[in-house]
This record gives C-alpha cells, sequence and structure tokens, in this order.
C-alpha cells in the first residue's frame, strides 16, 4: 500500500494527514508537498499518523526534522498518534538524532597531533620493516634456488629501468659537469690556479656528484614508474590474482626490479662520470685555455683511482634503496587512483632523503677510514 498527505488548512491552523506507507520511497515526494507549505501565516500544525500503517526510520528521521524546523519557527505542533510501535520509532530516532547533534568535535591539541604523527610512522617504519624481512627471505630462497631467478624479467627491467635512462643521465651529468667546471673557473682565475680545475672536477664529481645526481634521476624517473605500475597492479587485483594462482609477487615482481637497478647502478654512475668530466673538460678548454691533452695528464697524476671506486661502490647501495623504496610505496597503494600519485610523490621524496642520507653516512665512514 502506497503512502499519501493530506494537507487541511483551517486559519493560522494546519492538519497534516498521513496515510498508508511512510519510507525512503516516498520521502521524495511528502517532502514537495510540505514545501509548499506557508509557513510564515502558520501558528499550529497537528501532524495525523492515526492512518499510518507503516513507518520506516528514514521517514522517522525526516518527520523529526520537520518538527525541528516548526520550533525553529516558533510554530507550535501537536502529534496524533494512536500506535505504540510508530511512537517508539519516533522517539528512538529523535534520541539518536539528538545524541548526534550535541556531539561536539574535539579539538585536537599539538602535541597529540604530534604524537598521533610519530605513532602512525612508527606503524609505517614496522610495516616497512616487514617488507623487508619478506624481501631477504625471498632472496635467500634465490640464492638456494638459482633456477627460481627470472632472467628474462631482469632483462627486461634492465632495459626499461637503466638502459632508457642512460639519455637523461648523460645530458644532466654533462651539463653538471659544465656548471660545476664554470663557476670553479671563475674562482681559480683570480688566483692564477686555473690547472687545479682538474683536480675539483675529478674528486667531486668521481666521488659525489655523479653518484648523487644519477641516483636523484633514476629516484625520479625509475622508482616513481615502480610505485606507479606495482601501485595499479594492485587496484587491478593482479597482485591477489598472482597470488590466487600460487606465483609470489616477491619473486616476479619485486626481486627482477631490484637487481635490475643494483646491476645497472654502477654501470649508469660510470657513463655519469665520463659525460660530467667531457663537460668540465670543455669548460676548461674554453675559458682557461686548458688542452685536452694537459686536462687528462693533469687528471691522471692528480685524481687517485680510489675516488673512481668510491663513487661506484654506493651504486649498488643507492640502487637498493630507489628500488626497495619505491617497490614498498606501489605495495602500499589503496584502492583508489588518488593514492596512486599520493604514494608516487611519497616514493620520490623519501628515495632522494635516503640517498641522501647514505652517502652523508658514506662520507663520514670513507672519511674516517682514510679512503
Amino acid at each position: 500500500m502506497s503512502g499519501n498527505l493530506e494537507i487541511k488548512y483551517k486559519g493560522t491552523e494546519l492538519t497534516l494527514f498521513f496515510r498508508g506507507e511512510f519510507s525512503l520511497y516516498n520521502i521524495s515526494h511528502f517532502e514537495t508537498q510540505l514545501k509548499t507549505l506557508n509557513k510564515p501565516s502558520l501558528t499550529h500544525v497537528d501532524i495525523d499518523l492515526n492512518a499510518l500503517t507503516y513507518l520506516d526510520t528514514s521517514a522517522s528521521l525526516f518527520l523529526n526534522s520537520f518538527t525541528k524546523k516548526l520550533n525553529k519557527n516558533n510554530i507550535s505542533y501537536t502529534l496524533i498518534c494512536g500506535s505504540k510501535e510508530l511512537l517508539d520509532t519516533l522517539n528512538l530516532t529523535d534520541k539518536y538524532s539528538n545524541k548526534n547533534d550535541n556531539v561536539i568535535p574535539s579539538k585536537t591539541s599539538f602535541i597529540e597531533s604530534i604524537g598521533k604523527k610519530s605513532y602512525d610512522n612508527f606503524l609505517g617504519l614496522l610495516d616497512f620493516f616487514a617488507f623487508l624481512g619478506k624481501l631477504f627471505s625471498t632472496k635467500i630462497h634465490l640464492i638456494r634456488n638459482f633456477s627460481s631467478i627470472r632472467y628474462k624479467e631482469m632483462a627486461f627491467e634492465i632495459n626499461e629501468s637503466a638502459i632508457k635512462a642512460l639519455g637523461i643521465i648523460a645530458l644532466t651529468s654533462f651539463l653538471i659537469g659544465l656548471v660545476v667546471a664554470y663557476q670553479g673557473a671563475y674562482q681559480l682565475k683570480t688566483y692564477g690556479a686555473n690547472i687545479f680545475i682538474v683536480d675539483m672536477l675529478g674528486i667531486s664529481i668521481l666521488r659525489e656528484l655523479s653518484p648523487i645526481i644519477t641516483a636523484i634521476v633514476i629516484a625520479g624517473r625509475s622508482g616513481s614508474a615502480y610505485t606507479a605500475q606495482i601501485g595499479a597492479m594492485k587496484i587491478t587485483e593482479e597482485l591477489d590474482a598472482m597470488r590466487t594462482m600460487g606465483f609470489d609477487p616477491y619473486l616476479f615482481l619485486v626481486l627482477p626490479r631490484i637487481i635490475a637497478l643494483m646491476v645497472m647502478m654502477p654501470v649508469l654512475i660510470f657513463i655519469s662520470d665520463i659525460m660530467a668530466i667531457i663537460g668540465g673538460m670543455i669548460v676548461a678548454n674554453v675559458d682557461l685555455d686548458i688542452t685536452v691533452n694537459m686536462f687528462l695528464d693533469r687528471f691522471l697524476i692528480a685524481i687517485d683511482i680510489k675516488h673512481f671506486y668510491v663513487g661506484v661502490f654506493k651504486g649498488p647501495f643507492f640502487a637498493f634503496l630507489i628500488a626497495t623504496i619505491g617497490i614498498y610505496r606501489g605495495m602500499a597503494v589503496k584502492n583508489d587512483t588518488q593514492s596512486i600519485g599520493f604514494n608516487t610523490t611519497k616514493s620520490v621524496v623519501e628515495s632522494i632523503f635516503a640517498v641522501i642520507m647514505c652517502d652523508a653516512l658514506f662520507s663520514i665512514i670513507f672519511t674516517n677510514l682514510g679512503i
């Protein structure tokens, strides 16, 4: 039985007769009728529910809201209802709505917000350690079973993550070499120490600049790609499908990416060294009149091979941090596309921060060891 509403005016008083069923499905119809009421001229409203056969909680909440609006407009009302069941429903929803109305959102103090954020970060750190534990256990499994290594996937990731990045790394390193040499040349000319630009370029580029620049470019290019790829696979439930079919995502997706980047990072740093030195050599020739032969002769005399080894040695560590953080952030993606953008941004920022922290630690260790 469908419901209907009859409206009767008597001067400044009004009677509302609800009949039949009053539920979620006909609220909009009754609401349209009630909107036509001339509220400014009303002084009293009778709400007659005696002919009502059914009332659900949605309709009850609507009636409670309507009576509150009447009170707000200084219009008195009388609820006419002989059914105890309907009255209990109205009282229950009124009690619940009043309880919610009285809830005042508490303001979080500065100390409390710091505590909550610290606790969330702590939980995130524990989750990351759990990810690392699973990662290392899978690596141990690979060491014991070389037949499980996915060489085809590794070759694909080497091409996608490293070889295709050679161009941007070479160009970036070349420009860094130009800039550093140009700024150094301006200072060295003042003291007539032109030839020492070779020492400055060789040590700074081989030990620090090339590894850092290469790591930052890879973090922005490949690390973010790892997060987006794994995140998209998580949203489309491909990871769950792999587990259902008995394939370990760590073995098929995670380790090939990490190993590929760790293998190729020293090669990328080597290319970066060459391009940065070439950029510095051009500036030294043009601005300081140091020929290529003079530059190379001084380079062989002044620059020890250990500086090259130090820079290349950092490569696999930087690659591990970038790939691990990128993949972890991909695994942390929620079931919405906005989460992919959020975690991709975080993966790049966290990777660059981790690389710089690692480089600072290496600098302290190598300096204390006299390397």
